[in-house]
């Protein structure tokens, strides 16, 4: 079926005259564009790390406000994980219904000694519940062109002296998830990418997500603000025709649920949404106050996420999670009349 989907984008694609351009790969400045496996490092490209030690953009501030509005629970069976969540009609009541195990999330009204009101008149156990704090991760505003690519550090990691060497066990050369970074060079070893972060300081491809400086091919037809989710990188950039304004990291569908490539519009927008779906299978899920949906794809859409930080990985049943703070930013700059139905360009700039 996936198949078949994907010819009929491509037939529409052809009929409507859309071109949906080679993605270009990122320009290296001339100290560092030469490096290669037989001569990782030089003199110039020395030069040039210590010239721009720091990468390109402001990062976004954290929206604190927009935060406090999304602090949830989870709702799991205290005594076993795997079995559903009793709702009762009172503290120490009859029950009523019940909640298959997933992510399920729900917010606080009231509580006794032992008992958590999560809806008028629904109550579950205290041990229930657990306190589920949103992501504090933020994005990067693009507020020159780039000089060189950068990157976020998705996993703690220790980086290696060599492109394909080994890493090194050394406080100095390890740098934390979600940490931003400059990439000078890229070198390709048996078919696979090592990036140069810092001096003599090189990282395995899958280890970051990387935004390039070289802009990604508007679609013909689009113009003004729009927006390209690249599922390789697990990344989204925000332009305004073809000039970046932002971008961050994102989690796109899981294997068996796969975000749709191709050029789409949203379609409907709002605020806060409702979502659930996958009832009684293990990947079961209920949502309360979705934040900040832009619907692009059917039901697929762009949204905030309270339920996770595990941006720069594939995370979803379709959609495109952000950040609350980048989904508030995104749905703001999205929110005035020529914008509110603005292109989404999905494409993958690698296999993955």
């Amino acid at each position: 079926m996936f198949s078949n989907i994907i010819r009929l984008f491509v037939l529409i694609v052809l009929v409507a005259g859309i071109t949906l351009a080679a993605i270009p790969g990122p320009v290296y400045a001339e100290g560092c564009a030469d490096l290669t496996l037989e001569m990782p490092f030089s003199d110039a490209c020395l030069a040039e790390i210590a010239a721009a030690p720091e990468p390109g953009g402001l990062p976004l501030e954290v929206n604190s406000r927009a935060l406090a509005q999304y602090t949830f629970m989870r709702l799991r069976n205290g005594d076993d994980a795997t079995r559903p969540v009793t709702i009762h009609d009172a503290p120490n009541g009859n029950p009523i219904s019940t909640l298959d195990p997933g992510f399920n999330f729900v917010t606080m009204l009231n509580q006794v000694e032992g008992w958590v009101e999560i809806n008028a008149g629904e109550w579950v156990r205290a041990i229930d519940v657990q306190a589920q704090l949103p992501s504090r991760f933020a994005g990067v505003l693009i507020t020159e062109p780039l000089a060189r690519p950068f990157a976020w550090i998705l996993v703690n990691t220790y980086t290696a002296e060599v492109p394909g060497g080994p890493q090194i066990i050394d406080p100095a050369r390890l740098h934390l998830r979600y940490e931003r970074v400059n990439v000078y060079a890229t070198v390709n070893v048996d078919g696979h990418n090592w990036y140069l972060i810092a001096p003599n300081e090189w990282v395995y491809h899958t280890w970051v997500a990387v935004v390039s400086n070289i802009a990604t091919p508007r679609p013909e037809g689009v113009s003004g603000k729009w927006v390209a989710v690249d599922l390789y990188e697990q990344t989204v950039v925000a332009y305004q025709d073809d000039t970046m304004v932002f971008a961050t990291l994102v989690s796109s569908g899981l294997p068996d649920w796969s975000t749709n490539e191709g050029l789409f519009h949203i379609w409907a927008r709002f605020s806060n949404d409702y979502m659930s779906g996958a009832e009684g299978a293990s990947d079961f899920y209920y949502l309360e106050n979705v934040p900040y949906v832009m619907y692009f794809d059917g039901e697929i859409s762009l949204h905030g996420t309270y339920w996770h930080d595990g941006f720069g990985y594939r995370h979803s049943h379709g959609c495109v999670n952000l950040s609350i703070t980048d989904a508030h930013w995104l749905f703001n700059w999205t929110g005035d009349e020529a914008s509110r139905e603005a292109a989404v360009y999905v494409f993958a700039s690698g296999e993955y």
